[in-house]
């Protein structure tokens, strides 16, 4: 299984948002990239896909910045993959139950359900709130 940079970054900075405990203070673009070190420019294009997907909201001005848009109970970490990459499980872009294997490979396609099916149990039952270090445990908006 391959995580893109894409990916992990976006987790990173959803994390990053939801360790701040007074929840009141957006966290700029600049307090993630450097905490985090995600490049800023390609930090900017995944926080408008976190904002677009609901996860995260944007404020404007000298005291701008992001926040969870739900609480980290209420945000799985398959929320943030799938708002910046798309649908989990993907063989060269198409969806394992859309492929259709001939001859010897003929069973390959069950096994890449069977994959899609644990990663999305996995995935779609972490919160963000089950990932954040013990200080950070706990917090919602």
């Amino acid at each position: 299984m391959h995580i893109n940079s894409r990916t992990d970054y976006a987790l990173r900075a959803v994390l990053e948002v939801a360790a701040r405990i007074d929840h009141t203070t957006p966290v700029t673009r600049d307090e993630i990239s450097e905490a985090q070190n995600i490049p800023r420019r390609y930090l900017a294009t995944i926080l408008t896909d976190l904002r677009r997907a609901g996860l995260v909201t944007a404020s404007r001005g000298p005291e701008g910045g992001y926040r969870l848009a739900k609480p980290t109970a209420q945000i799985a970490l398959a929320d943030v993959i799938r708002a910046v990459d798309g649908p989990l499980t993907q063989v060269g872009g198409v969806r394992p139950e859309n492929l259709d294997y001939t001859g010897s490979a003929v069973n390959l396609g069950r096994v890449w359900l069977e994959l899609r099916a644990a990663e999305r149990k996995l995935l779609e039952s972490t919160t963000l709130q089950e990932i954040l270090p013990e200080a950070g445990n706990g917090a919602s908006t």
